[in-house]
């Protein structure tokens, strides 16, 4: 069972990763377009770029915590299936 839960977890990531491959690859575009639109080759705002790297962690922990949770709640419902009292 625990061969699962690797599997599940290696998925899990490699989505995340997925995910984060083609939110750049959309991105680039809309960005290339403000740039145009704003006239600038600029560098953002250092500032900027950090609360955007904050929001990102915060993302990557939500996620994982409820990663986390969704384990321990299939977890328990397989205990309740195989008649086992729920671990501590």
């Amino acid at each position: 069972m625990n061969r699962h839960f690797e599997d599940a977890q290696y998925y899990l990531k490699r989505a995340g990763a997925t995910a984060k491959k083609g939110l750049a690859t959309e991105i680039e575009g809309v960005q290339e377009r403000l740039q145009d639109l704003l006239g600038g080759d600029e560098e953002p705002e250092q500032s900027r770029i950090d609360q955007i790297r904050a929001d990102l962690k915060d993302l990557q922990e939500n996620a994982e915590g409820e990663a986390k949770e969704a384990i321990a709640e299939a977890r328990l419902r397989l205990d309740r299936v195989r008649g086992k009292p729920p671990a501590e």
